[in-house]
């Protein structure tokens, strides 16, 4: 029997995607595609949540929205088995906004750590936050519920909004009758790739921030990258004893090494822990470390690079496949609205029984 889950997942086209984009959530929408265990799968471009803090930069947007599609296409997602579609293509996502609007309070947003974080990186302050960005939390519960996604596989700063999603569903079943269906957070299998350091340690990969690695990338440029990460600043010495925590390199090594890694790029030692052993107890130097990371980091793009180049020369054909997945997703996002449009009695003009009542009415008033 076919499973019935309906994943549902997406991104904000500001920019290239880049290593943490990959194993926070786009690596496993890939394996889920080609897993097959699914009714159903939906990957979007949020380009209208884009536009709540770019506002004055339309132009960024309407670039970024083809190379987050050749991410997409270039990462392995395939037209074929997956939905791709652009946001703001779908007005049906901003009715249904507007209606979960009335079932949110502004202190409920304010509450929301995403939004709060999300607010401080941004450098809004009071009155300066844009009351698209602030609400932005309803708009994603609307992407999620037009589609009745059961599954949506995102990274770990994205939980409490899958959380407040499923407050908007309950409060709103439990007011117009059952009618949405309540979504299920994925996080990533490792737990590293919850939140993925930039090159220079920081807490977060982040574009704003300059550290990070794009699946774009060259060989030439991810080398770079690479050898100007943070490491240990007490392992001076190769002779000295060098420290794991807050190491990038080996936080890189977690989320990306295999056994067979070791096998092809440093064979003299098995895995990782063996690595690792070594690096604590001395005699080991960051330089070869890094070179195992740049190798392994490498084979995981170069696949990746070389599909880009092929989608790069039919741009027309990328666009034509947003069109129709866009399309088929709106199709969708149409039937839940009508459902959501009868559950609210705001359906007037295909309530055939409600007109028929009023025209009883008021004809037996006029006698």
């Amino acid at each position: 029997m076919a499973s019935e889950k309906i994943i549902l997942t997406g991104d904000r086209p500001t920019g290239r995607l880049h290593l943490g984009h990959y194993v926070g959530s786009l690596r496993r929408r890939v394996e889920l595609q080609n897993e097959g265990d699914y009714k159903k799968m939906f990957v979007f471009i949020a380009d209208a949540q884009a536009l709540t803090d770019n506002i004055d930069n339309p132009e960024k947007v309407r670039q970024n929205v083809i190379e987050v599609a050749l991410d997409y296409l270039s990462a392995g997602l395939d037209p074929e088995k997956v939905t791709l579609f652009i946001q703001s293509q779908i007005p049906e996502l901003c009715e249904l906004s507007f209606y979960f609007m009335d079932l949110v309070s502004v202190s409920r947003l304010q509450r929301n750590p995403t939004v709060k974080t999300e607010i401080k990186m941004r450098g809004f302050a009071g009155e300066s936050i844009p009351v698209g960005f602030f609400t932005y939390p309803i708009s994603q519960a609307a992407d999620i519920t037009a589609f009745k996604a059961t599954t949506v596989p995102v990274g770990e700063d994205q939980q409490p909004m899958i959380e407040q999603a499923t407050e908007i569903v309950r409060r709103f079943n439990n007011i117009y009758g059952p009618t949405l269906v309540e979504p299920q957070i994925m996080l990533p299998n490792n737990a590293v790739c919850c939140r993925l350091p930039g090159t220079d340690g920081k807490a977060k990969m982040s574009k704003s921030l300059g550290n990070c690695i794009y699946l774009s990338d060259s060989a030439k440029e991810l080398k770079k990258k690479v050898n100007s990460m943070f490491t240990d600043p007490e392992h001076i010495h190769i002779e000295q004893p060098g420290h794991l925590e807050g190491n990038t390199v080996f936080t890189y090594l977690d989320a990306f090494s295999t056994d067979e890694d070791f096998s092809l790029f440093l064979p003299e030692y098995a895995c990782l822990d063996e690595l690792k052993a070594h690096y604590t107890r001395g005699g080991l130097g960051d330089g070869t470390c890094k070179k195992l990371l740049y190798n392994i980091l490498n084979a995981r793009l170069e696949p990746i690079r070389q599909r880009r180049a092929e989608w790069e020369k039919d741009i027309p054909a990328v666009y034509d496949i947003l069109r129709r997945g866009t399309e088929d997703a709106r199709a969708v996002a149409a039937q839940t609205l009508d459902e959501v449009r009868r559950a609210m009695k705001i359906n007037y003009f295909d309530d055939a029984d409600l007109i028929a009542e009023q025209a009883k009415r008021f004809k037996a008033g006029a006698k």
